[in-house]
């Protein structure tokens, strides 16, 4: 019975890295060839994904992360200035006073538990034949979030918020137990040129509804002032309890 191998040491691992045998080059060059395949293959997906779309739609790819780019850099000033107004010391209590307010003012808000206003775009799709299904509806949804839309609204009834789920039921729609009939309203409140232009993206909203798969159609109205009067009841969490 052949005698096992004992621990390797330091000495040992040290001369297989300053001398590797023949066998550990060719796994090390097939390592190499496979992970720069790989790097390859997800840079031309990524250069074939953008290469497909055309000069408006490329345009608009480059507002969105522009426009998304500006908000962040006013949300970096505004948390400076209060670190700064903070450390201070000078009315550092009225500061933290004002951003709390402010925090919950945003957390109702995005909870879903106040009526909003503000600027946005009204979308109505007309679906005469009943083909929109809950892929699309929440395609829908995802497209205009992407987009930076704050608050959503479907059909003045339901208020859309991080727990909201879409189904159907008797063949038709269902959103938050809410069933819904066509045609459908969708309020979204955020920059309304921004909100339009994700809806118009080849294989978006507009092209999806308008085409063979559903035959309906589609308007997206910009608005200067959207009123979303719909508002969820939090319900207690049964399960999760702060860290």
């Amino acid at each position: 019975m052949p005698e096992a191998p004992g621990p390797v040491t330091w000495r040992e691992l040290g001369r297989d890295l300053l001398r590797p045998r023949r066998g550990q080059l060719v796994v090390g060059l097939i390592l190499f060839a496979c992970g720069f395949a790989l790097t390859v293959q997800l840079s031309g997906a990524d250069e074939q994904r953008y290469s497909s779309l055309r000069q408006s739609e490329l345009v608009a790819v480059l507002d969105d992360v522009t426009a998304e780019t500006r908000r962040l850099e006013a949300n970096i000033a505004q948390l400076e200035n209060t670190r700064a107004q903070l450390i201070s010391g000078a009315d550092a209590s009225d500061v933290a006073r004002d951003q709390a307010e402010r925090r919950l003012e945003a957390l109702r808000i995005l909870g879903g538990t106040v009526p909003v206003t503000g600027p946005g775009i009204l979308v109505v799709i007309d679906d005469p034949q009943r083909k929109v299904t809950t892929e699309i509806m929440l395609n829908t949804i995802e497209e205009l979030r992407d987009a930076g839309a704050e608050v959503i609204e479907v059909n003045d009834q339901v208020r859309l918020v991080a727990s909201s789920w879409v189904g159907t039921a008797d063949g038709g729609l269902v959103v938050d137990g809410v069933r819904l009939t066509p045609p459908y309203r969708i309020e979204a409140i955020g920059d309304p040129q921004t909100l339009a232009e994700a809806t118009r993206f080849r294989g978006g909203l507009v092209s999806t509804i308008e085409g063979e798969r559903v035959q309906g159609s589609v308007r997206v109205t910009p608005e200067e002032r959207l009123e979303i009067g719909s508002v969820v009841t939090p319900h207690t969490p049964q399960f999760a309890r702060p860290a």
